[in-house]
């Protein structure tokens, strides 16, 4: 499972033009769900998504996670981060998972910041086309990826 975090002043997701998510200070954490996922990877993901230290403190270092700072995660659903660019210049998407199995795991993530890490969650529509609006903060932005824990 891979999530491109951003630090955000502002954040919201669209599906034909109505709004489905909006934070404002907080992470948009763009996910993925890369075929043989398993619940493992899913909590791993929330759990770093809940305690990265990602903001900073009043010395200005990063020390602070979304959680300290009472902000708020948007979690967008987006298999294209497991595209694979390597030959050609059509990217193959064979690395992400199946909607059947993505979902699920994604809904898990979701759930998992909610209601064990008891943040303000809000959400994209999964599968869906979306508009996302971000305004980055800092900016800073890092990538999470279950599959390389060493």
């Amino acid at each position: 499972m891979r999530s491109v975090l951003q630090r955000v002043a502002y954040a919201s997701v669209s599906v034909d033009g109505r709004v489905t998510g909006e934070i404002q200070t907080g992470i948009v954490a763009l996910l993925s769900v890369e075929a043989g996922d398993t619940e493992t990877d899913a909590r791993y993901i929330a759990d770093k998504i809940a305690g990265v230290r990602f903001f900073n403190d009043a010395d200005d270092k990063m020390n602070l996670s979304v959680k300290d700072v009472g902000g708020s995660v948007l979690v967008i659903s987006q298999f294209t981060l497991h595209g694979d660019c390597r030959r050609g210049r059509r990217p193959s998407f064979i690395l992400s998972a199946r909607p059947e199995t993505a979902l699920p795991l994604y809904e898990l993530v979701v759930h998992h910041l909610h209601e064990v890490e008891l943040l303000n969650v809000a959400t994209g529509v999964f599968g869906a086309r979306m508009t996302v609006n971000i305004v980055n903060e800092g900016p800073v932005t890092l990538l999470l990826d279950s599959r390389r824990l060493f």
